[in-house]
């Protein structure tokens, strides 16, 4: 396991580690990696889905205005 000294409190901690064991200071390459990972996935799910309801919704409308031209169409007759 590879180790690297913490800049605050020089003591010994896994580069894998998300923070310091002994001050608590964060392991900045970790949990910045860990962040953007996680944020661009969470970010990609919510468009994924606002992408969704817009097309239902669009598709929903569209469905209603040609109910309403067929309905205005054979009352008009």
């Amino acid at each position: 396991m590879k180790q690297k000294k913490c800049p605050q409190c020089k003591n010994l901690i896994s580069i894998t580690a998300p923070t310091c064991l002994y001050c608590g200071r964060p392991n900045k390459s970790v949990t910045n990696n860990y962040v953007k990972r996680k944020w661009n996935k969470e970010y990609k799910k919510d468009k994924l889905i606002n992408f969704k309801i817009l097309i239902t919704t669009k598709t929903f409308l569209f469905l209603i205005i040609i109910f309403l031209i067929i309905v205005f169409i054979s009352l008009h007759k």
